[in-house]
C-alpha cells in the first residue's frame, strides 16, 4: 500500500521547523511520506530541512508559487489519498488518520475530494476560513482596520466566514482552506491539480469550485483540529498584499 504524501511548499518559511518536530513526534513510519518542494530558499534553510530522515526534498531554482509546488508532488503521485499542508501547520498523527479515513468513508457522500479539520490559532480560538462565497466587498471589509465599521457589518462578515458551521456534524461546504486539506489523490489528478496562474492566494478556493463542478464534494469535520500559525502575511507585507489583489483580480 502506498503511504499518505505529506506535501509542504515552502520558501524561507521560519515555522517550518516548529512543523517538522511535531511530524518528528511519529515519523518516520511507512504508513506517511513527507515531501517539500522548495521554492529556491537560502541553502542554509535547504540544509536544516534536510536534517530530517523522514523528509524527501525537491529543490527548484525559482520560485513558482504555491500551486504550482503542490502540483510537481501530487499530479503524478501513486497512492489514494494525501495531505496538503502549510509549512505553518501543527498536526498531530491521530488527526491524520482521522482525516484520510473521512476521504472515503463519511455519511455526507461517497465522492468526496476533500475534507477539511476545524483551523484553530494557537490559542485554541477558531479560525474561520471556510467559504462559500466570495466577493470583492467582503474581502474589503477584512482589511479595513476600523472596528465600528466591521461592527456595523457583523452579520455579513459571520455570514461570509461560516460562522455558523455545527461544531456536531459534519457538513458539506463549498470552499475549504488550503492551510490543510486531505484530499482525495485521483480526484485531484483528475482536475489537475491547482490552477498555477495563481502565484499564492485564492488557488485553494478555486481548486474547490473546480471540484464542485466536476461533481465533488467537500466535507467540514469540526472533531478533527489543526493548528495553523497563521503569519498574515498580506495584512504585512505590501509586496504580498500585492500578490494577493493580483490574485484576486484573476478569481473574479
Amino acid at each position: 500500500m502506498e503511504p499518505i504524501i505529506i506535501s509542504i511548499v515552502t520558501h524561507n518559511s521560519k515555522d517550518i521547523f516548529r512543523t517538522l518536530d511535531q511530524f518528528a513526534s511519529f515519523l518516520p513510519d511507512a504508513a506517511y511520506q513527507v515531501v517539500i518542494f522548495d521554492n529556491a530558499s537560502e541553502q542554509a534553510y535547504v540544509e536544516r530541512i534536510k536534517t530530517y530522515s523522514f523528509v524527501k526534498v525537491i529543490q527548484s531554482s525559482e520560485n513558482r508559487g504555491f500551486g504550482y509546488g503542490h502540483n510537481q508532488v501530487l499530479r503524478n503521485a501513486k497512492g489514494t489519498t494525501a495531505m496538503i499542508c502549510n509549512p505553518d501547520i501543527l498536526v498531530d498523527r491521530q488527526t491524520l488518520e482521522e482525516l484520510a479515513n473521512l476521504v472515503y468513508n463519511n455519511p455526507l457522500s461517497r465522492k468526496t475530494a476533500v475534507v477539511s479539520p476545524k483551523v484553530l490559532n494557537e490559542d485554541g480560538t477558531t479560525q474561520f476560513l471556510v467559504r462559500h462565497k466570495l466577493t470583492v466587498f467582503d474581502y474589503a471589509l477584512r482589511f479595513i482596520p476600523f472596528q465600528f465599521i466591521k461592527k456595523r457589518f457583523d452579520q455579513r462578515l459571520a455570514d461570509y466566514e461560516c460562522r455558523n458551521l455545527s461544531d456536531h456534524s459534519y457538513s458539506l461546504i463549498r470552499m475549504g482552506s488550503g492551510c490543510f486539506m486531505a484530499i482525495n489523490l485521483a480526484a485531484f489528478q483528475a482536475i489537475n491539480g491547482f490552477d498555477e496562474q495563481f502565484f499564492m492566494y485564492f488557488e485553494d478556493n478555486d481548486l474547490c469550485l473546480r471540484f464542485e463542478q466536476a461533481g465533488y464534494k467537500i466535507v467540514y469535520t469540526p472533531f478533527a483540529t489543526v493548528t495553523h500559525l497563521y503569519g498574515k502575511g498580506a495584512h504585512r507585507s505590501g509586496k504580498l498584499f500585492l500578490v494577493f489583489l493580483r490574485s484576486m483580480a484573476q478569481f473574479f
